[in-house]
């Protein structure tokens, strides 16, 4: 059997909603295995910050502004990266807040970004792959899975993601594009720590059942399976990250 150890040095390799968290971390990722890596995101700023870091360290790394919700954004980054050998789809935004509390504003903003801009970025992107196929990873969520509160929009944005990715695998797999779901669990980030500080974080880990939350690199062996070729024969599969929250007891 062929290794696939190093089958992603060289690989061009996109990444949206890179400028922070999972995406900067998956951008990392993919520098540290050698790939030719294309960062996008709207903060080109941060973009470049971490382009910086990564570079001094041997990455080869391109930033690419990039607005998921704009036609115009979308098409000039799929002219700048040409055919990418994989795409990781990882834009997305939340809000919270009860359900009769959501605003329109609120409901577009996280459904436009979430799926719309993630449906339209691999539309955009794919005509380029078909050539030679490639591997796109949709990053979705367990809440698209199975219900929280307060995050209604996101949830079901998420949901959709998962539809989107089985929808695309069937369409796409003619050209030798694979498409597969990650779907984290609880991640701590910079962005989250506190909560997790605060009686009710402390509450939720206990429903984890590995009691205790996800780090950054509990995704990295989920990435990398989905995008070489040791998954060579998955497409349209959702690949739960969460120490065992989706099989708990309700």
């Amino acid at each position: 059997m062929p290794s696939t150890l190093n089958d992603l040095a060289g690989k061009r390799v996109l990444i949206t909603g890179a400028s922070s968290g999972l995406g900067a971390h998956f951008a990392k990722l993919f520098a540290a295995w050698g790939a030719e890596v294309f960062v996008a995101a709207r903060r080109v700023s941060a973009l470049e910050t971490l382009a910086a870091s990564l570079r001094a360290a041997g990455g080869h790394v391109t930033c690419v502004p990039l607005d998921v919700n704009d036609a115009a954004s979308r098409k000039a980054l799929a002219q700048t990266v040409g055919a990418p050998d994989v795409l990781v789809n990882n834009a997305g935004v939340v809000t919270e807040g009860p359900a009769l509390e959501q605003s329109e504003a609120n409901w577009d903003s996280v459904l436009d970004t979430n799926l719309k801009g993630m449906f339209f970025l691999a539309q955009a992107v794919a005509p380029a792959m078909q050539a030679r196929g490639g591997a796109i990873v949709n990053v979705a969520s367990i809440l698209g899975l199975r219900q929280a509160g307060g995050v209604l929009p996101y949830a079901v944005s998420k949901a959709g993601v998962i539809q989107l990715t089985k929808s695309l695998a069937l369409e796409w797999a003619r050209y030798g594009i694979r498409v597969n779901a990650l779907a984290p669990g609880y991640i701590e980030t910079e962005l989250n720590q506190q909560f997790w500080q605060t009686p009710a974080g402390a509450a939720l880990i206990k429903r984890i059942p590995q009691r205790r939350l996800g780090r950054l690199d509990d995704l990295d062996g989920p990435m990398r399976l989905l995008t070489s070729d040791a998954s060579r024969y998955m497409t349209g599969a959702v690949l739960s990250v969460d120490g065992g929250h989706l099989v708990s007891s309700l």
